[in-house]
C-alpha cells in the first residue's frame, strides 16, 4: 500500500512516522505508562503533521472569526480562524492520495493531551478527492491560552478501509459460548487478583517482576505462547523525499 503526499504550499509541514514515546509518559514513577502495550501501540499507529512555526491563540469565547487571536514570532504556515465558534483551523499543507477504496483518517495526535483545547477528526476520500482537507480543534475554555510549539504536532494520519468496517458483523455473545476464551479469561482474571495482593509484601515474586507481562510479550495466562503477528512495537516506514522546497525568492541560475 502507498500514500502519496503532494506538497500544496512552498514549506509544507514535516511528516513523520508517530513515535511511541510521549513526554507526560516519561515524566510518570518509572515511566510505568510504556508497560502498558496498546498505549504505546497507539502512540505510533499513524504519521504525524507537525507544526512549521511556534505560536499561541486564545479564544474570548465569542462566535466571530476574530474572536480568537493568534501570535507568532515565527514566519510560516500558520492556523487560521476560518469557521469561528471557537474552532482553530490548521492547514495541512498537502494533498494526499491514497490506493483505491482506502481513505485517510485524520484526528489529534494520539494520547498527546492538550488543556483548553480538543482536536476534531474527519474521515477523508483521499482516493479520489483532489480537494485538500484542514486540521481543526475546537477551544473548550474561553480566555485560556493555548500554545503549539515548532515541531509539535497538529494532527496525526493513517489509512482505512470503510467497506471493511461496513462488512464488520458485531454481535454481543454469552461468554460461555467460546470455552477456551472463557477459562483462560478466568485464569488470566485469578492470576491478576493474586498479582495485585502480592505487590503488598516485599518479599513477593510479584514485588520483584513489578508487573505481569504476559500479555506484553504475547503468552497466553498459561504460558502457551501467542499469535506470531504479536508485535510490541510499530515501525511505519517515514514518507521518502521525492520533493525538495523551493529556495526563498524562487529558482536562481548558476
Amino acid at each position: 500500500m502507498q500514500i502519496i503526499a503532494y506538497p500544496t504550499v512552498p514549506h509544507p509541514p514535516k511528516l513523520r512516522p508517530a513515535p511511541s514515546g510521549r513526554a507526560w509518559m516519561d515524566a510518570l514513577p518509572e515511566a510505568y505508562g510504556y508497560r502498558c502495550l496498546p498505549l504505546t501501540m497507539a502512540n505510533a499507529m499513524g504519521w504525524e503533521i507537525c507544526s512549521p512555526v511556534a505560536f499561541e491563540a486564545v479564544w474570548n469565547g465569542g462566535a466571530s472569526k476574530n474572536d480568537i487571536a493568534i501570535s507568532s514570532n515565527d514566519q510560516g504556515l500558520l492556523p487560521t480562524t476560518h469557521f469561528g465558534s471557537g474552532i482553530l483551523t490548521f492547514h495541512v499543507g498537502y494533498l494526499f492520495r491514497t490506493e483505491p477504496g482506502i481513505g485517510l483518517m485524520a484526528q489529534g495526535p494520539v494520547n498527546r493531551p492538550k488543556d483548553a483545547i480538543q482536536a476534531l477528526s474527519g474521515l477523508i476520500e483521499t482516493d479520489w478527492s483532489t480537494y485538500t482537507f484542514t486540521m481543526n480543534w475546537m477551544f473548550t475554555r474561553p480566555d485560556t491560552p493555548i500554545r503549539f510549539e515548532r515541531d509539535e504536532p497538529f494532527c496525526h494520519v493513517f489509512p482505512v478501509d470503510p467497506a471493511v468496517m461496513e462488512a464488520v458483523a458485531p454481535v454481543v455473545a454469552p461468554f460461555e459460548s467460546d470455552a477456551e476464551t472463557h477459562k483462560r479469561h478466568a485464569d488470566w482474571s485469578k492470576s491478576r487478583n493474586t498479582f495485585n495482593a502480592d505487590l503488598l509484601n516485599p518479599e513477593s515474586r510479584a514485588r520483584s517482576q513489578k508487573w505481569q507481562k504476559d500479555y506484553y510479550r504475547g503468552f497466553h495466562p498459561d504460558g502457551e505462547q501467542g499469535p506470531e503477528h504479536h508485535r510490541t512495537k510499530l515501525r511505519l516506514k517515514p514518507f521518502a523525499m521525492n520533493y525538495k522546497a523551493p529556495v526563498e525568492g524562487g529558482d536562481k541560475e548558476e
